[in-house]
């Protein structure tokens, strides 16, 4: 069902991205692979080759950077132009201060890249879809998305933003053969919290403590679930969470 699309992967270099990558190539998906660190894409694409026997595509970007994204993918190659499958995947999170205590340099970043950065590869990926007729996007949201904790205003603003997003592009497509969803996640043990805490592994650590987290893997699964089923159902939205966590700030912890 997926084998020869083409599918884009925004933050592509770690963590779900990465996962979201290699589960795409184990069904002979075409990839389109980009994020800040092209070294780590290297690696990657190289992988995808020897493992999967997947032809693979990739630059360095930073999606905060709209001229950069629109040159990214209007320069693609001839044989990579029909991108039939994107994953916004780009993001993260810095910082749990309280609001009249943060960082404007996180909040920038955090807004730059998880709502501006999705607006700016969708605006330039949907119109090609349009007009071939065909296409998915998956967002990757969070719970964030759904729920405000303690520390988390600005960044769960910026998912509920993800949230709103894709509902506007629900609309917006609904006329056309082109499937858009979210997947959100609960706790997945990425470098999600160690950017978070601006390189703080110990701290990083401690998040994950006492429960067994999701994986990268675990959410790729999910994001292939909405990719391949029939072409009439569209999946609006998955929230995927650690048994052991029911909510944003109420999880199970052993010891």
């Amino acid at each position: 069902m997926l084998k020869g699309k083409i599918a884009l992967v925004t933050g592509a270099s770690s963590g779900i991205g990465q996962a979201c990558a290699r589960a795409l190539a184990r069904e002979g998906v075409r990839l389109i692979l980009c994020a800040r660190r092209a070294d780590r894409l290297k690696k990657l694409a190289a992988e995808m080759r020897k493992t999967h026997v997947a032809e693979s595509y990739y630059f360095r970007l930073d999606v905060r950077r709209q001229s950069d994204v629109e040159a990214a993918i209007q320069s693609l190659p001839a044989e990579w132009q029909a991108v039939d499958i994107l994953i916004n995947n780009a993001g993260l999170s810095r910082g749990l201060s309280k609001l009249h205590e943060g960082d404007l340099t996180d909040w920038e970043e955090m807004i730059d890249t998880n709502i501006k950065g999705l607006l700016y590869v969708s605006r330039a990926v949907m119109p090609g879809m349009i007009e071939r007729g065909r296409g998915d996007i998956v967002n990757i949201g969070s719970i964030a998305g759904h729920e405000v904790y303690p520390g988390g205003n600005v960044y769960c603003a910026t998912k509920h933003a993800v949230d709103a997003l894709t509902k506007g592009m629900q609309i917006d497509l609904v006329d056309t053969p082109i499937r858009v969803c979210t997947v959100d996640p609960g706790m997945v043990e990425t470098e999600f919290s160690l950017v978070r805490f601006h390189g703080d592994a110990e701290r990083a650590k401690k998040v994950y403590q006492g429960l067994t987290p999701l994986t990268g893997a675990d959410v790729a699964e999910a994001v292939l679930f909405c990719l391949t089923r029939p072409p009439h159902v569209n999946i609006n939205e998955v929230r995927i969470m650690p048994t052991a966590q029911a909510s944003a700030m109420v999880a199970h912890r052993k010891g």
